[in-house]
C-alpha cells in the first residue's frame, strides 16, 4: 500500500524549526523510529504519518503549539528541493507560485496547493491531508509561515498579505501569529490560505533568470515523472487526458486500459488519497486552466475537449472550481 511521503529537504527544515524551539530531534527521531541520518540524503523521503507524529510530540515536549511558525526562520531555497530554485528563477512570484503548485508533490505529498486569481487579489490555498492520522495543524501553519517568509526573502521586500486564513479556531496566544504574518488573521476559514495583493505577485523578481528557470523545470519535471510513474493516480490521469475529448470517461474504460479490475483501480486510488470521481474532476480543472490560456480555443471547444456533452455543465463545474465564469477567468489571463 503506497503511503504519502515528505521529502528529506522539507523534513530537514521542520527539524531545524523544532530544534530552534528547544526540541532534541535526534532523540525524538529514535523514539518515533525515523531515520535521522536520512535527513542528509536529498533523495530520501519520510512517511507522512511519521511527520505528523513528529509535530505532535514536539508540541508536547516544547509546550509550544505555535512551534510550526519557526519555519519562517529557516528560509532557504533547498527546503523546497529543486522547486525552490525553480521558484527563484521565475519572472514574478505569480509565475513562481504556478511552478510551486505544479511540482508541490516533490516537496510533500500530504499537501494540495492551488494558486487562484481573485477579483483584486491572489490566493495561495493549502489543504493538508493525513494518511492514517489526521494532519497536525502545525504542519499547515509551518507551510504558510515558510511560504510568506520565502516571498519576503526572494523579493527583499516586507510583503504584507491582505489576509491569512486558518482552518481551526483561534489559538490562546495570538502574539506569535501576529509577529510572523503581520497581516489580518481569519480563523475557522474553509481552507488555509495566504491572500496577496496583485501588485506583490506581479512585480518582477530580482533573481529572475529565464534559462535557469527552464533548466529547473526540466529537473523538476524529470524528478516528478520518476516519482509518479509508479503511481496509479498518475497513470489514470494520463488515460483520462487521452479519453476526455471523446466524452466523459467511464471508470470501467480507464480500469481496462490500465489492465486492472474496477475494484482494484478504486482501491489503489483510495490508497493514494483520491477517488475516480475526484481524479476526473481534478484533471478537468487542471486542463480547463491550460485550455483557457490558449486564445484560439473557443469556450464551446474547451467544454467538449473536457468531455462535457452539455456546455452548461462545463460552466457550472468551472464556477465551482474557480469562483468565476470561464469568460471572466480568460479576461484576467
Amino acid at each position: 500500500m503506497s503511503e504519502r511521503t515528505t521529502s528529506s529537504s522539507w523534513a530537514l527544515g521542520i527539524v531545524q524549526a523544532l530544534e530552534m524551539g528547544g526540541v532534541d530531534c535526534r532523540r525524538l527521531f529514535t523514539e518515533l523510529d525515523l531515520d535521522y541520518a536520512a535527513l542528509e540524503d536529498p533523495d530520501a523521503r519520510f512517511p507522512q504519518d511519521g511527520m505528523t507524529r513528529l509535530w505532535r510530540r514536539a508540541v508536547e515536549l516544547s509546550g509550544n503549539p505555535a512551534i510550526g511558525l519557526n519555519m519562517a526562520k529557516v528560509v532557504r531555497p533547498a527546503s523546497f528541493h529543486v522547486v525552490g530554485y525553480a521558484l527563484m528563477s521565475s519572472r514574478t512570484l505569480k509565475e513562481g507560485f504556478a511552478r510551486l503548485v505544479r511540482y508541490q508533490r516533490i516537496i510533500a505529498e500530504g499537501a494540495d496547493l492551488s494558486f487562484r486569481p481573485l477579483p483584486d487579489a491572489y490566493a495561495l490555498v493549502l489543504a493538508i491531508h493525513g494518511d492514517r492520522l489526521p494532519p497536525a495543524r502545525q504542519s499547515a501553519e509551518a507551510s504558510l509561515a515558510y511560504a510568506l517568509a520565502f516571498c519576503r526573502w526572494l523579493t527583499g521586500r516586507p510583503i504584507r498579505p491582505l489576509q491569512i486564513d486558518f482552518q481551526g479556531g483561534p489559538p490562546e496566544d495570538l502574539q506569535p501569529y501576529q509577529q510572523v504574518f503581520q497581516a489580518p488573521l481569519r480563523f475557522n476559514a474553509e481552507h488555509y490560505a495566504l491572500l496577496f495583493e496583485r501588485a506583490d505577485m506581479e512585480t518582477p523578481l530580482p533573481t529572475a533568470n529565464e534559462s535557469l528557470a527552464q533548466l529547473h523545470d526540466r529537473f523538476a519535471g524529470e524528478y516528478l515523472a520518476r516519482f509518479s510513474e509508479s503511481r496509479v493516480t498518475h497513470q489514470a490521469r494520463q488515460v483520462l487526458c487521452r479519453l476526455l475529448p471523446q466524452g466523459e470517461p467511464k471508470r470501467e474504460a480507464v480500469a481496462q486500459t490500465l489492465h486492472l479490475s474496477q475494484r482494484t483501480l478504486q482501491r489503489r486510488l483510495q490508497e493514494e488519497g483520491t477517488s475516480f470521481q475526484q481524479l476526473l474532476d481534478d484533471t478537468r480543472r487542471e486542463l480547463a486552466g491550460q485550455y483557457l490560456a490558449q486564445p484560439n480555443l473557443t469556450l464551446l471547444e474547451i467544454a467538449y475537449l473536457l468531455g462535457f456533452a452539455d456546455p452548461s455543465n462545463f460552466f457550472r463545474a468551472f464556477r465551482r472550481w474557480f469562483d468565476v465564469t470561464p469568460g471572466e477567468y480568460r479576461a484576467r489571463l
